[in-house]
């Protein structure tokens, strides 16, 4: 058996862990006080000031976080951020500075054993660096001579799809709308991005029922529907703001269903601290039911759902389902209906770990709301069966017509701040004809037309040496990734990689022969051009453009903004072969714009309307009634019964991130909400679960995850935390257990990681042997 294993960095002890009971409650003083502390520690009273006071207002920078909307303009706080958005844009805004001494005193071996919070707090890069073939070390490199060296790989590989250009959703509009035209006009769709790995599964799903990959609703939808559900999803860590939005909604007489398999403080109650009631008060109890499920068990609850409803129009005809919506707007009822009806009570609640009881006491909330709207994030796309989970999600809207009016519809909460508007301007490896096309009318040449690699299948053609050349915006790949081992040495047998990075992560101690770091401005900073300085645009959850503007001087007189550092690419590396006006869309990027205008539909005379309070709300057709299927109808799927097979011994995790944390950047090793403090290297299992496996609380175990190529990954030295957790269901931190994720488990349709369905055995330290602390 080959053995694959992944240890804590052994010269960084962790703290001493300790745990409390979990949080019934979120928000409130306390997450001001936090904000605030992290902040000023990064950075000054004033720089702080400057920051939070510009976030997500008109005119301001928006937050570098999440994709959370923003309220209309006229109804925002003069502190329209959250905790974690506070903490992230201040850890950007940053006066700590790396230059060329850190590197001459640290190796990138020294590096790759140190922590990701200790790479992410040493702070901002200054100048462009290279790791040569044969160094350890990464040296200083001016710009003409780092662009030389990547244009000189790119024009030296066989064939364009030998490179790879990886994007995060920090990216604005403008650099995501260049690099994807540079990568075509080079020749390749080797375009993956974080969507790859977090709603991909949502995008399939609703393109194929609905004929769009969006979202269907809007904020004020949410304060005015009369059921919410919030499914595999914590707000109160990952989309604070959306709490506000669930209080708004509870005031307007709404009820909500937390469907998850661990109690979360957001949903339980929350404490608005923009009001003296979230200060001094109890704040508002979000979840009217909380439905404990086990990890993978959506579907299933979805089908028992939906089984339900046929079954109360059957005893009460006309008066359940929207028959004039399902005649004149859906196809496959008929098929949905007579395959419904067969889903076994025994496999729903095995599934769900649910009672029927349980199950039909939403039913009677679905029947009394005349507006549904679910909500869901990656505790639902992440699964083998994420994709026909929100197809099944989408039959539920579909049956009492919850799609496409006001107060209901389909929710996808995305959780970085422009995942959303890279896509819609072109980031994505199987962009439609009709967008290649408008690529090729526009700029005078033929985009390739054969689908790229996506994350998954760059890592596989990087490993098996068809991809030689690695370029990142921003984000931090290595660790967002499945199979961590498999994915560095993948990433170690390019013949370069480079990063385009705002500060330093796990990414760049795992190099190419040949590596760079091209440092960048970040959101916060001023970006001044030829032409003056300049804005970019965002795209939120809810299909709204706005714009964003640094305010901050930048970290360094050596960065380059992301649009320049790739129109300066691709002007080294295609000089001759396109028309493309990489120095007019560096000096404005209103250039930019004009051109995305007359490409993407809905962003039609964008520099005008962009700059207007709440910039575009791109239009959704399903709320036209409108649906872009083949049909020209939202389609019912048949969606077969799935659930994981967990043998004896075993428990199904399901990885996560805590609260002070940032996608993969840890901010400190606490948790708050889940009571756990100094230490990330931890394992969530229910007490009865633990009872059975004869394991305690406070014990050290490996995890090792059960995979059918009989190759054993093991993430070493972790705590029990007896945990209200699903029985027979057990949770950890990522990145750190991204090891266990093996490379080839992903979602049916999308190839998306199964982050949340990893069948694992939790090893006694006593017995797992050498493997070091």
């Amino acid at each position: 058996m080959t053995r694959l294993m992944h240890t804590s960095p052994s010269d960084e002890p962790e703290e001493n862990l300790t745990v409390q009971p979990p949080k019934t409650w979120a928000t409130g003083a306390p997450a001001v006080a936090h904000a605030l502390q992290y902040s000023l520690e990064e950075t000054s009273v004033r720089r702080t000031g400057t920051t939070l006071l510009t976030m997500n207002q008109v005119d301001g920078t928006d937050c570098p976080g999440c994709a959370w909307a923003d309220p209309s303009p006229g109804h925002r706080h003069v502190n329209e951020y959250c905790e974690n958005g506070a903490k992230h844009i201040n850890d950007e805004a940053t006066t700590r500075r790396i230059t060329a001494d850190f590197f001459r005193r640290y190796s990138v071996s020294d590096l790759a054993a140190r922590s990701d919070q200790w790479l992410n707090q040493q702070g901002r890069l200054t100048e462009p660096v290279v790791k040569r073939p044969g160094s350890d070390h990464y040296e200083p490199i001016g710009w003409q001579e780092a662009l030389g060296l990547l244009a000189g790989e790119l024009n030296s590989l066989d064939s364009p799809d030998e490179a790879v250009f990886y994007t995060s959703g920090r990216v604005s509009n403008e650099a995501a709308f260049v690099l994807q035209l540079f990568a075509r006009a080079y020749g390749t769709n080797n375009l993956p991005d974080c969507s790859n790995m977090c709603h991909e599964s949502s995008g399939f799903a609703l393109h194929e029922t609905l004929g769009t990959g969006k979202g269907t609703v809007t904020l004020e939808d949410l304060h005015h529907a009369d059921l919410i559900f919030v499914v595999g999803q914590n707000p109160g860590s990952n989309h604070p703001r959306q709490l506000s939005a669930l209080e708004a909604a509870k005031r307007n007489g709404a009820r909500v269903i937390a469907v998850n398999p661990l109690p979360e403080a957001g949903l339980l109650r929350f404490k608005n601290p923009q009001k003296p009631r979230g200060v001094i008060g109890r704040g508002v109890e979000i979840a009217d039911r909380f439905l404990h499920i086990r990890v993978g068990g959506d579907l299933a609850l979805f089908q028992g759902l939906n089984r339900l409803l046929l079954e109360a129009e059957d005893a009460r005809p006309g008066t359940v389902l929207d028959h004039d919506f399902i005649r004149a707007s859906t196809s496959g009822f008929e098929e949905f209906s007579r395959h419904a009806r067969t889903v076994a009570w025994e496999d729903v609640l095995r599934a769900t770990g649910l009672t029927r009881a349980e199950i039909e006491k939403v039913r009677d909330d679905v029947l009394a709301s005349e507006r549904v709207i679910v909500c869901w994030a990656m505790g639902v796309t992440q699964h083998k069966h994420g994709v026909p989970t929100i197809r099944e999600i989408v039959n539920f809207l579909l049956l009492r017509g919850n799609l496409g009016r006001a107060g209901a519809g389909a929710c996808p909460v995305r959780g970085h701040s422009n995942v959303q508007g890279d896509r819609t301007v072109g980031i994505w490896e199987q962009m439609p004809d009709s967008f290649l096309d408008a690529l090729r009318d526009e700029f005078g040449f033929e985009p390739p037309r054969h689908h790229g690699l996506d994350a998954v299948n760059s890592i596989k053609a990087m490993r098996e040496g068809r991809v030689r050349f690695f370029l990142g915006v921003a984000g931090n790949f290595v660790r967002a990734a499945p199979d961590s081992d498999v994915t560095e040495e993948a990433m170690r047998r390019c013949r370069l990689t480079a990063h385009i990075s705002t500060k330093l992560n796990r990414s760049h101690t795992v190099c190419g022969d040949t590596a760079l770091i091209l440092p960048t401005l970040g959101r916060t900073e001023r970006d001044i051009q030829a032409t003056g300085e300049q804005f970019v645009t965002v795209e939120d959850s809810m299909s709204e453009v706005h714009t964003s503007r640094g305010r901050l001087e930048p970290a360094s007189r050596l960065l380059l903004s992301e649009v320049a550092i790739l129109c300066r690419l691709a002007r080294r590396t295609l000089e001759g072969r396109t028309e493309i006006p990489w120095d007019r869309f560096e000096a404005d990027y209103g250039v930019i714009r004009d051109r995305i205008a007359r490409i993407v539909p809905g962003l039609h005379d964008y520099n005008r309307r962009v700059v207007r309070p709440g910039g575009i709300r791109l239009p959704n057709p399903v709320n036209e009634g409108v649906f872009g299927t083949e049909s020209g109808k939202a389609l019912f799927t048949r969606n077969d019964w799935q659930m994981p097979r967990v043998p004896e011994g075993h428990l199904l995790l399901q990885t996560l991130r805590s609260h002070d944390q940032w996608n993969t950047v840890p901010y400190t090793t606490d948790d708050r909400y889940r009571g756990i403090h100094g230490s990330r290297r931890v394992v969530m299992v229910n007490p009865d679960d633990l009872t059975e496996l004869g394991l305690a609380d406070g014990q050290r175990v490996d995890l090792v995850s059960v995979w059918s190529d009989d190759v054993e990954r093991r993430a070493a030295g972790f705590t029990v935390v007896a945990y209200p957790s699903a029985r027979g269901c057990a949770a950890a931190y990522y990145p750190e257990t991204n090891v266990l994720v093996p490379l080839d488990s992903v979602a049916d349709i999308s190839n998306q990681p199964a982050s949340k369905g990893v069948v694992v055995r939790l090893e006694s330290r006593a017995l797992a042997g050498t493997t070091p602390d």
